[in-house]
């Protein structure tokens, strides 16, 4: 997949998680999807429904944005940052990364 400016790694997160930084994890995945694994305290919208939903996230913190593997996320965050949110963040690699380097033991699909 191709970087973009706005990709944030699966280690950078994991770290701001650890040093509990303020940030909100958006996925936008299915409920097929969410039902085989997610990041506890997650917000989860669905990327149809996430422009009918801009007024319910907060632009105040980090928004990270995941998906499988970091590409339907890489087009919501750059839909998300044309919308005024300037710290909205693309999860390289998706949910597939995170099981593969921070959570092995998660479920993958």
């Amino acid at each position: 997949m191709q970087q973009t400016n706005y990709d944030i790694s699966v280690h950078k997160l994991a770290e701001m998680r650890t040093d509990r930084a303020a940030h909100t994890v958006l996925d936008i995945r299915e409920s097929e999807e969410l039902a085989v694994c997610d990041i506890s305290g997650s917000v989860t919208i669905p990327m149809h429904q996430v422009p009918d939903e801009l007024k319910t996230l907060s632009r105040e913190r980090p928004l990270i944005v995941i998906c499988h593997h970091g590409m339907r996320s890489a087009m919501v965050t750059d839909f998300l940052r044309k919308n005024g949110f300037n710290d909205a963040w693309n999860l390289t690699g998706g949910i597939d990364a995170w099981s593969r380097h921070i959570e092995p033991d998660m479920p993958r699909y």
